[in-house]
């Protein structure tokens, strides 16, 4: 009897004690009730952890994120994508160009070419109104005497085993007299613009021969290698564009050290250091050197025009006391590793790469793997302290339980999935953010195939295809068209290009015209084959296998007879987009903020393994790709970029479909803070910048304890 009345009681003695807790436990809106301290601690998820926290080494989104918080760079991007100062205060760009003085040669009207003739010459030209522009922008001109120099020389011989290897040999070089030009402004059209008065001819055919010094014995293919280096080694006419850096003075790294001009070349360096395989080798790679001017004074000296290594310096600077020759030897005594280890030794087994130490807003405190990475505020901090005094991204591999924990007021952002945006849009409890990324998916087609080879049968097939039916059915109306190669909300997107228009009936008289007809099957025929080709993807994206659905279907009404195939990323990958052993393919890219399209369009990295895999070739296109990428002027840039756009819109190598929107979702009690200058605070609504990022003034955030009324 006892038992059963328990059994009846039980029930409500737990309904009675789940009703009591709901007036001790804080609800959502009062989750800062008996912790105040929540507040001020913002709490982020991610889906993975991070891998190396080293600015100069980390490639992952994760390690990247809690290094934009610990670094800082020299220069980073304003709210509308232009370059302001953050460790740097004042940039100043200009060049250095050098010239030949190419004595085997002659002058237009036959005279022989010497050092005082050559600069004569130039001079007196300066002074003519055709060359007034040029004038303008040379500083000083001067005569460098004649220099011997030595330079080691990467090549390929055969070792004993006769398999090719990789060696250097030493030769010395006579280096005739040059013409040095100071001039204000970088410009890719210097040398251009003096051959008036040198000749058109000038550059071609200097005797490198007649200054060249070889070793003795020398094989005579090594001596091949050598000459097919030297054009590159000792240019005729040579562009060094040049960046002073001003630093910002007093900042101090998070364990109170003084940052200066020395870490500043002591984080290139590293870069450099093949021993440390750094992914950042190639953007600091043309840097002929970097040159101490004083304390907080530094001079970067490039040895090619390259406009977009200035972007470079956005990466965040390592503290050079911590990292250098003598630490790193401390380093290993106090781990006590073996003559081999130390022998191997080299930044990525530091253990700085887990506990690092920058001049950003917020300091190391704690990693504990695959559950979360513990930041605090440094309140010496160069802009003034954050508003938040905690920073914890926590690892939350399910993109459900992410969800879940940010209802719960354990996360304090979401980045919700399309099918959920319009939900948290009438959710008054949160402010939600969508915005446009960096990226973009496309249909790629293998220009090389003699089926895609005419840019208008690649017109046709994508006006076949309606854009809008991805965006409406596979993004729930979260994206936006696109019609190029450029990210769409950068300047270097031109939005007056139109998009191919869905014309399905267009499509099909497009490729009648080009002498294919309808088969009694249905298919559009010519010579006796049928148009069929096969659209291949990766396994593990269901948007792209969605995209073949539909983009296959649409095909299908007018005659073109697609075949689908997905496979495992690995298995995609080598055997083919990196071989070209495809048809066609549907990808996507991430894009930064940079104009320079080089790897992914110019007609040079067409080959295996580079990023042109769908071979496009266009010679206008290839001339403005180099010219952009050497341009240094940005209105300039901007009309190229534009040009550009037109001409890769116009050759549809690419179907070009959408940039999804990604969309952040806040709690509404975060708001931005702003002080007076009698530290008065009044708050804003967050919002984005013109980039869509809403953490540009993350700094600035704090969470309130109730609700604000706006």
């Amino acid at each position: 009897m006892r038992l059963k009345r328990w059994l009846l009681f039980a029930p409500l003695l737990l309904t009675v004690f789940l009703l009591q807790s709901y007036f001790w436990v804080p609800t959502y809106e009062h989750q800062a009730t008996g912790n105040p301290k929540r507040l001020v601690t913002y709490i982020q998820g991610s889906s993975g952890d991070a891998k190396v926290l080293n600015p100069i080494l980390n490639a992952d989104s994760a390690s990247s994120n809690i290094v934009g918080h610990v670094f800082e760079g020299l220069l980073d991007l304003d709210a509308d994508l232009n370059l302001r100062g953050r460790l740097a205060t004042e940039w100043a760009i200009s060049e250095k160009a050098y010239l030949f003085v190419s004595a085997s040669n002659r002058f237009p009207d036959g005279t022989e070419v010497t050092g005082t003739q050559l600069i004569n010459r130039i001079r007196a030209a300066l002074k003519e109104k055709s060359f007034s522009t040029l004038a303008k922008n040379i500083k000083d001109i001067q005569v460098l005497p004649p220099e011997k120099l030595t330079q080691k020389i990467s090549m390929t011989e055969k070792g004993e085993d006769g398999k090719p290897k990789r060696g250097e040999v030493e030769i010395s070089f006579n280096m005739p007299a040059r013409v040095v030009f100071s001039l204000h402004q970088v410009d890719q059209d210097f040398f251009t613009q003096l051959m008036p008065v040198i000749g058109d001819r000038y550059l071609e055919n200097f005797p490198y021969d007649q200054h060249l010094n070889l070793p003795e014995g020398i094989q005579p293919e090594i001596e091949t290698q050598i000459h097919a280096q030297l054009a590159d080694l000792f240019p005729v006419a040579e562009h060094n564009p040049i960046i002073d850096f001003q630093l910002r003075k007093g900042v101090r790294f998070h364990d109170g050290h003084e940052f200066d001009v020395g870490d500043v070349k002591f984080t290139y360096e590293a870069i450099m250091n093949p021993k440390n395989l750094s992914p950042r080798t190639s953007d600091f790679e043309p840097i002929k050197f970097v040159k101490v001017l004083d304390t907080h004074r530094v001079r970067v000296v490039y040895k090619r025009l390259f406009s977009p290594a200035i972007n470079a310096w956005m990466m965040g600077i390592l503290p050079e006391h911590l990292l250098n020759a003598e630490a790193m030897q401390q380093e290993m005594e106090k781990r006590e590793l073996s003559d081999a280890a130390r022998a191997a030794f080299g930044m990525r087994d530091s253990q700085f790469n887990r506990a690092p130490v920058g001049s950003g807003s917020y300091q190391f405190v704690e990693w504990q793997s695959d559950e979360f990475i513990h930041l605090t505020r440094f309140e010496q901090y160069w802009e003034g302290p954050a508003e938040y005094h905690e920073f914890f991204m926590r690892i939350i591999p399910d993109l459900f339980t992410q969800e879940v924990e940010f209802h719960a007021g354990a996360l304090d952002d979401y980045g919700a999935q399309p099918h959920q945006v319009s939900r948290y849009r009438e959710d008054a409890q949160y402010q939600n953010f969508s915005s446009l990324g960096f990226g973009y998916s496309y249909i790629g087609y293998n220009n090389r195939r003699p089926l895609f080879a005419d840019p208008e049968v690649r017109k046709a097939l994508g006006m076949a295809i309606n854009v809008g039916d991805f965006i409406k059915y596979l993004l729930y109306g979260e994206g936006e068209r696109i019609t190029g190669p450029y990210p769409k909300n950068t300047q270097w997107y031109d939005p007056s290009v139109p998009p191919l228009p869905y014309d399905p009936e267009g499509a099909k008289a497009i490729l009648m015209s080009l002498g294919w007809t309808l088969n009694a099957d249905g298919w559009l025929e010519k010579d006796g084959k049928v148009f069929e080709f096969n659209l291949i993807t990766n396994n593990g994206n269901p948007i792209r296998k969605n995209i073949m659905t539909i983009a296959q279907n649409a095909w299908k009404k007018i005659g073109v007879k697609c075949n689908t195939q997905v496979f495992e990323w690995a298995v995609f990958l080598k055997d083919f987009v990196n071989t070209a052993q495809f048809d066609a393919v549907v990808l996507g890219w991430s894009m930064g903020v940079d104009p320079d399209l080089f790897q992914l369009w110019h007609s040079s990295e067409a080959g295996p393994q580079q990023l042109n895999f769908v071979g496009y070739n266009n010679p206008k296109s290839d001339d403005l790709i180099v010219r952009i990428r050497q341009e240094y002027d940005v209105k300039r840039q901007r009309e190229m970029t534009h040009q550009l756009h037109q001409q890769i819109h116009e050759d549809q190598p690419y179907t070009f479909l959408y940039a999804p929107l990604g969309t952040k979702v806040l709690d509404k009690k975060i708001v931005l803070v702003q002080r007076d200058e009698d530290g008065n605070e009044t708050y804003e609504k967050i919002y984005p910048t013109k980039s869509g990022n809403i953490e540009f003034y993350f700094n600035k955030w704090r969470k309130l304890e109730m609700t604000p009324d706006f």
